[in-house]
């Protein structure tokens, strides 16, 4: 399991890169797109990063058990 979420950490991580990269392109370039778009992608992004916390917290508790526990 915790390879797994060891795994899916730089997932998250790049997934919310992604989105943020993306709200910021959106908001510079303005226009339709950013008043259609911005408010999902910022929501998006919140819940990538939710995700990604989630993860890392969970990581840090398996590997605080220890081997063998």
């Amino acid at each position: 399991m915790d390879k797994l979420v060891y795994f899916l950490i730089p997932v998250g991580l790049a997934a919310t890169l992604i989105v943020l990269g993306l709200g910021i392109y959106s908001l510079a370039k303005g226009g339709t797109f950013a008043k259609q778009h911005s408010n999902k992608l910022m929501r998006l992004r919140v819940l990538a990063q939710g995700v990604t916390i989630a993860l890392m917290l969970l990581f840090l508790f398996l590997i605080g058990r220890g081997p063998g526990s």
